[in-house]
């Protein structure tokens, strides 16, 4: 069994963080992405949804104009504000989702002794469509790249609440 995996409760919520380099595009989307399934679900008791940064670039900025649009044109808010990810959120959360392989090396930099690699994860290992398993980062990009980063997010993202759905005790 995957030890991410837990019973869900009222009084015990899951918690998961998405983790990008900056916290303003990808993370952010998968936050909003995430938030709006489980609203839709009617779900929103049971889980804590984060967004975080490996590096500090942009720590209190709301996320990127055009990640923003590309939300709002798919009906989605995108309410973070970017932070930076630390040693306490390993702790926090039950599953921390990296959007690539240099964001899950940092974040398993923090994790010296091993302790939690069992719940850090790159996001796209949930994408039924994963490529090469990286959430390519749009900042340089396109619009069309933005597109593409909400949809393999998007998709991962239903994946991971269908997985955790049956751990949800009412």
């Amino acid at each position: 069994m995957n030890t991410y995996l837990r019973e869900i409760t009222k009084e015990n919520p899951y918690k998961l963080v998405f983790v990008c380099l900056g916290n303003i595009c990808r993370s952010p989307t998968g936050e909003g992405i995430f938030i709006h399934k489980v609203k839709e679900a009617g779900l929103e008791s049971y889980f804590y949804i984060d967004s975080a940064g490996t590096a500090a670039y942009h720590t209190g900025e709301r996320a990127d104009r055009r990640s923003q649009e590309t939300a709002n044109a798919h009906g989605v808010h995108l309410p973070s504000i970017a932070r930076r990810f630390e040693y306490a959120d390993l702790e926090e959360f039950d599953l921390i989702l990296a959007m690539d392989s240099s964001n899950l090396t940092n974040i398993n930099q923090l994790d010296r002794r091993g302790r939690f690699t069992e719940k850090v994860k790159l996001l796209r290992e949930f994408d039924p469509k994963p490529g090469n398993k990286e959430v390519p980062d749009p900042y340089y990009g396109g619009q069309r790249g933005f597109e593409n980063v909400f949809e393999m997010v998007d998709r991962s993202c239903q994946t991971i609440l269908d997985e955790l759905k049956p751990y949800i005790k009412r």
